[in-house]
């Protein structure tokens, strides 16, 4: 068996999935201690996977597609999520200093 190859637009478009990056940063910047933007990248990867697939089932184009016929990528995204509500934390934590 043969793994697909993904090529490495697709896995940054993953990252940067709209959705994803919306809801991780609004949840991080809202967060009040560190631990909860782990809460905020999850809530943000699961909305991003919905949206993403509820798109993709309705046939329209969309930046990252989530199907039988395309990658769902849950790494790139989970870490992209992370990394995007950590980063409106901490801006958060800057802009009150």
């Amino acid at each position: 068996m043969i793994p697909p190859v993904v090529p490495a637009s697709t896995w940054l478009l993953a990252a940067v999935d709209p959705v994803l990056i919306v809801i991780a940063v609004l949840l991080g910047w809202k967060a009040d201690q560190f631990g909860k933007i782990f809460i905020a990248a999850i809530a943000a990867l699961g909305a991003s996977v919905l949206v993403s697939w509820a798109i993709s089932a309705l046939g329209l184009p969309w930046m990252a597609p989530v199907g039988g016929m395309h990658p769902t990528l849950l790494p790139v995204r989970a870490i992209a999520a992370l990394v995007w509500a950590a980063l409106a934390f901490f801006a958060r934590r800057l802009s009150r200093v």
